[in-house]
Formats: C-alpha cells, sequence, structure tokens
C-alpha cells in the first residue's frame, strides 16, 4: 500500500531570517537554499521583496534570488508586500509571488499599518499586476486561527476572505496561526470547511509552536485531508505580538512526525538535520529544534559503562 504523499513547504530563508539580528551573508543564504533545494521540499519560501529598510535582514533579495541553482520540481517562492515588490520579484523570474494580510482588523493594523479593507485594495493591484505574468500567486491569511488582541477569529470571516481573493483569481491560500492560539479540533473544523468551499485553490496551512500545539494541530489538519504545510528549519521564526514565544514548527520536527506515521512527506530528514546543525553558527544563538538536541527516535546510544555509575538511579 502506497503512502500519502505531503507536501513540505521550507520559509526559515524568509520568515525565520527576517527577525534575525544578525544579518546572515548573501553567500550563506546562497549555500543554504541551494542545500535545501536538494532535500526534496515541494517549495522554498527565499526571500522578501519588501523595502530593505523595512526588513535589512533580506536587503540582498535580488541578489539571492538571480544567484540560487533552481532544482527542478521545486517552486520559489517570495513575499511580496505592494506592486513596487512584486515588479522587483517578476524582475527575477520567481515562481510564485506570496501576499500577506491579517483576517484580525487589530493585527492588520499593527502588523501593516493599515485597515484590512486598505490591505485588500493594495494586494488586489498586486494580483492585477502579476496575473499578466505566468506567476503563481498564494495569499497567507495571518491570525486564521486567533488574534492576539481580540481573541478568536470567526471561520465565517476567515472563509469570507478566502473567497473574496479566490474571485480574484489566486491559486492558493494558507492559514496562518500567526501566534501559535490553534488548537486541534478548531483546525479540523475550519481545514474542514476550506477544503470543501474551495477545493479548486492550493491550500496550506502554517502552524506555530508559541503553545507546544503546533505538531498535534498538523495531525488535526492532516485528518481533515489537508496536505500542504509551511515550516521553519530549526523552527526559526516568530511573531513580535507573541513576547518570547518559539517560533513556526520546526521543519526537522514535523518531517520526523510524519514519516513515523507512515507519510511520504519527500523530504530528506537526514539531509535538513545536517542544514539545520549549520544554524546556529549563521545567526549567532542556539534555535528551538528539540530533534537536532535529542536525535531521531532510533538514534541509539552505545551501552554506558557501569563501573563508578551511581547506583539506584530510576528514569520513568
Amino acid at each position: 500500500m502506497s503512502k500519502q504523499r505531503l507536501y513540505i513547504q521550507e520559509v526559515a530563508t524568509r520568515d525565520g531570517f527576517q527577525n534575525e539580528a544578525v544579518f546572515v551573508d548573501t553567500d550563506a543564504k546562497v549555500a543554504l537554499i541551494n542545500e535545501l533545494s536538494e532535500c526534496g521540499y515541494a517549495k522554498i519560501e527565499v526571500t522578501s521583496f519588501t523595502s530593505p529598510r523595512a526588513i535589512p535582514a533580506l536587503k540582498d533579495a535580488e541578489a539571492v534570488m538571480h544567484r540560487i541553482v533552481r532544482k527542478e520540481g521545486v517552486v520559489y517562492t517570495v513575499l511580496v508586500p505592494n506592486i513596487r515588490g512584486a515588479e522587483r520579484a517578476l524582475s527575477c523570474s520567481v515562481d510564485e509571488v506570496n501576499l500577506v494580510m491579517s483576517v484580525s482588523e487589530s493585527h492588520n493594523r499593527r502588523n501593516l499599518r493599515m485597515t484590512r479593507e486598505d490591505s485588500f485594495a493594495q494586494l488586489r493591484e498586486v494580483i492585477g499586476v502579476v496575473r499578466q505574468s505566468p506567476v503563481a500567486i498564494n495569499v497567507s491569511l495571518s491570525t486564521a486561527m486567533g488574534c492576539p488582541m481580540e481573541g478568536d477569529v470567526p471561520a465565517a470571516e476567515v472563509l469570507g476572505w478566502m473567497q473574496r481573493f479566490a474571485d480574484l483569481g489566486v491559486h492558493g491560500v494558507t492559514l496562518c496561526d500567526t501566534t501559535g492560539m490553534a488548537y486541534p479540533s478548531q483546525v479540523k473544523a475550519l481545514s474542514t470547511m476550506a477544503r470543501e468551499r474551495f477545493a479548486a485553490l492550493e491550500l496550506t496551512l502554517h502552524f506555530h509552536n508559541t503553545r507546544g500545539l503546533a505538531l498535534a494541530n498538523t495531525l488535526a489538519a492532516l485528518s481533515a485531508g489537508v496536505d500542504r504545510f509551511d515550516s521553519s528549519l530549526g523552527g526559526l521564526g516568530g511573531c513580535p505580538y507573541a513576547p518570547g514565544a518559539t517560533g513556526n514548527v520546526c521543519t526537522e520536527e514535523l518531517v520526523h512526525m510524519l514519516e513515523l506515521e507512515g507519510f511520504d512527506t519527500g523530504v530528506d530528514l537526514e539531509g535538513i538535520l545536517t542544514a539545520a546543525s549549520q544554524l546556529p553558527g549563521l545567526i549567532g544563538h542556539d534555535v528551538p529544534s528539540q530533534l537536532l538536541k535529542a536525535g531521531r527516535r532510533l538514534d541509539l546510544h552505545g551501552m554506558p559503562e557501569c563501573d563508578g555509575m551511581p547506583k539506584q538511579r530510576a528514569f520513568a
């Protein structure tokens, strides 16, 4: 019996690096993306074409996009905030642009400094420009499963924004648990409704591990038929409105779990662990990944010598 195929989309080089105080050198970014391209991802979010003044960590967006080695079968996507960003991205022959807004009014005002309607109007213009090219368009809806300022976000609100973007002809929508407020039964219910109503859209789920529920939420989404997930190498990333929280669901932990559960992710776990082990040296601090610390489930250890060991210790 063949395994169910899932699609893993790496976001560390955009969503992760944009939050780091240390600028990751362009050569290092290119080398890492080239390494990840060989690991079997469905998609890699390479960078962001936001103003370099706003996100200096990604000021080398054009240089990175022009220098990476494209791997056939991998979609190279970039975040685009406005028409200027779209023009820059299109000049680099990206495969896809990713547009972002919040379904929560409060979060959108804090994060993007505009109302939701203003964001929608701006993104509608971007979509009009990009649709004149063969480049695909994905929309990421932040705070789709909870807002840190407003609390629960009604599912009808999320589905309504999905409909508005579907009507503009986007090919995919990502539902984002921006500050890790989602819980499994909520995820399953929302995912089921989204899949039933928007069967033609490529649906992605984007979880944060802020409250330790990212892997549980992934299993809930899987039970609703979702087969595409964002994740971040080492667990990099996060949201400034969840102070002290961990970031996105960790790619190596996600792949490790999915493989144990019998799914085919297409991702080379050993390869991404090797890549993740380089991150502390690139960003100057440890990363949240527990798999880097503990190893895979069946990475076994040799028997310790008994002589000299303390007596009567027991571990549950």
